[in-house]
């Protein structure tokens, strides 16, 4: 069994879909980056890639890379998947954080788990995500970005439990 933490942040800025956990948003601004921005799903990405001891999303997956230049940050988690069939393991829980004043992020979780789920290999229900703000504290409570925080549990896959 293995753990593995993530997080990232980004700005939010005017001209930008906002795509969290695989789904756009209905908000005026997105999130500035060199894929889509989406900072859940780079956590979650980040957190897997600790758990395997392979670095972190920036090793992987550069912003100079035109491969991930506007590339879909789901994309991004399917490559990473196929790494842990590689390395024989696999996602057993997520746990994540969305920091952030605005939008509103309780609302949108089913869906998030409902696009996540299938990409990961585990059930929705095995994927937990909360939201939180900084009661108005710094750069994300004055609402300039978003910024999210992951916690995946990996285990090995053999010949009893593999899929």
């Amino acid at each position: 069994m293995r753990m593995g933490q993530g997080f990232d942040a980004h700005p939010l800025v005017v001209g930008r879909p906002l795509i969290l956990g695989g789904i756009r948003v209905d908000y005026p601004r997105g999130l500035q980056g060199d894929s889509d921005g989406d900072v859940l799903t780079h956590a979650i990405i980040d957190a897997i890639l600790g758990a395997m001891g392979a670095g972190d999303i920036g090793t992987w997956f550069r912003g100079d890379d035109p491969t991930v230049r506007g590339a879909a940050s789901t994309d991004l988690l399917r490559r990473v998947m196929q790494m842990t069939a590689v390395r024989r393991c696999r996602v057993e829980f997520v746990d994540a954080t969305v920091i952030g004043e605005e939008p509103k992020v309780r609302p949108l979780v089913p869906d998030i788990r409902n696009v996540l789920a299938p990409i990961l290999r585990i059930q929705p229900d095995s994927i937990s995500i909360k939201a939180t703000t900084t009661d108005q504290m710094g750069w994300l409570g004055r609402k300039e970005g978003l910024a999210a925080l992951a916690l995946v549990q990996l285990a090995p896959v053999n010949d009893a439990n593999s899929e």
